[in-house]
């Protein structure tokens, strides 16, 4: 059958026709329009870009349906995307008339009863994160996955940031004759070692952001007013379907969300120490939209799709510029407008200006009188000499004007203001860093 100018196998097609699908994203079409071309592929293209469909409908058209053996290994570096990935296959699997054996890997799982199934039949495709698919294929040696034809790496690069690149490379070096395709949002220095070690023979696919007009960045100054205040202005202007709230701590992100909760908001949490379980349990309480708000750590920002975002809020700003893109990623998505609300300070300034040349391009608002108001933003003149201002205006607190003026005595006040100025601007960088 045909779809948007490509042939696929009928139960295929029917499976996009279910969901909704008019067109193939960019990134889809990119990789479908090179797979008659027997080369590995590597390509980078934002988070939400429907990089899943662009290797699981390949992996399906040619797959042997008859032959129960393993023919494609994904790996992601999360079990949460891993059970997305997994989920999306089983809904193109639904539709076949055959019965296709898709089999996920991952940690919180009775290992016994996987080794035991193995050794009686083996998946034809094959999910799961590096360390469990290591696990059982290298260590066990019970799935056998140098049958595949297809390897696929989804999120390289937070797979590398995971602490997964031992495992990775174990497994790659397995499946090194397979056809690979890797995905990444970033192309990090750290993996490009391991590209070069592997990708042989490789076409590289660069998708442009082109749809980041969909995507309105506001910037809002924090001007030495509590945080969670603001917070809570900006949460009365807003009327988000959902909204991720993003803060860099676990502590933080539990005691914000407890604060909103007990200002009667409907709240959800995510952060690293939630078990697999609960992680599942959030992620599908949010699709059902048992909450309006999620505050959440990085963990949601990279591989969790999380339907219907709105809005975004930095209640602070990551570490890595990056990660401000794979935040922004949340929202967006499938041609659909997104909101990214970014709280800042004076001493983000650099930051800030980095962010800029993402081609992040920002408009700039303050909160005044219960009201999100367009400023001209913190590139302006007076703007830029504010950080220096405040911080003499502190220091002249410290260097009293004398009753008895002598000759010299502005010149060596304005010195003295100058350098306690400039130990209050240290001592606030320091607090910052901490703070990240």
């Amino acid at each position: 059958m045909n779809f948007d100018g490509f042939e696929f196998k009928d139960y295929i097609v029917r499976a996009l026709n279910d969901l909704g699908f008019k067109e193939f994203t960019d990134v889809q079409r990119a990789v479908f329009d090179r797979m008659k071309v027997s080369k590995n592929i590597l390509a980078k293209s934002k988070t939400g870009s429907g990089k899943t469909h662009s290797f699981l409908v390949p992996i399906f058209e040619s797959l042997v349906e008859e032959d129960y053996s393993v023919q494609a290994v994904i790996v992601a570096p999360t079990k949460e995307l891993a059970y997305q990935i997994y989920k999306v296959a089983q809904h193109i699997a639904s539709f076949s008339k055959d019965r296709i054996d898709i089999r996920l890997y991952s940690g919180g799982t009775d290992r016994n009863k996987e080794i035991e199934r193995l050794k009686s039949s083996q998946p034809q495709i094959v999910i799961g994160t590096p360390g469990k698919v290591k696990d059982l294929a290298i260590d066990e040696n019970v799935l056998k996955i140098f049958t595949a034809k297809y390897f696929i790496v989804d999120e390289v690069d937070m797979t590398f940031e995971s602490g997964f690149s031992d495992d990775l490379d174990i497994v790659t070096a397995v499946l090194k004759d397979a056809r690979l395709m890797f995905f990444s949002a970033t192309m990090a220095e750290s993996i490009l070692p391991f590209i070069k070690k592997y990708m042989t023979n490789v076409e590289f696919i660069e998708i442009q952001n082109n749809n980041d007009t969909q995507i309105k960045h506001i910037w809002i100054p924090l001007k030495y007013k509590e945080r969670y205040e603001q917070l809570t202005n900006l949460l009365a202007c807003v009327q988000p379907y959902l909204c991720i709230i993003f803060a860099n701590k676990k502590d933080t992100v539990i005691e914000l969300a407890g604060k909103l909760a007990a200002s009667g908001y409907f709240v959800g949490v995510m952060h690293g120490d939630l078990t697999p379980r609960e992680r599942k349990r959030v992620l599908q309480e949010c699709n059902k939209l048992k909450y309006q708000y999620l505050v959440a750590t990085d963990l949601a920002a990279r591989g969790i799709d999380i339907d219907g975002v709105s809005h975004i809020i930095n209640y602070e700003l990551p570490h890595d510029f990056e990660f401000y893109l794979h935040r922004s990623g949340r929202t967006g998505r499938m041609h659909k407008d997104g909101i990214v609300y970014s709280f800042y300070e004076d001493i983000d300034n650099t930051y800030l200006d980095n962010l800029a040349k993402k081609k992040v391009k920002p408009e700039y608002f303050e909160l005044k009188n219960g009201e999100l108001v367009e400023f001209k933003g913190r590139n302006t003149r007076a703007d830029r000499i504010k950080p220096k201002t405040d911080y003499q205006k502190q220091a002249a607190k410290f260097v009293p004007k004398a009753t008895k003026v002598k000759p010299g005595y502005k010149k060596k006040r304005q010195a003295e203001i100058d350098e306690i100025a400039k130990r209050l601007k240290k001592n606030e960088m320091k607090k910052k860093k901490r703070r990240y």
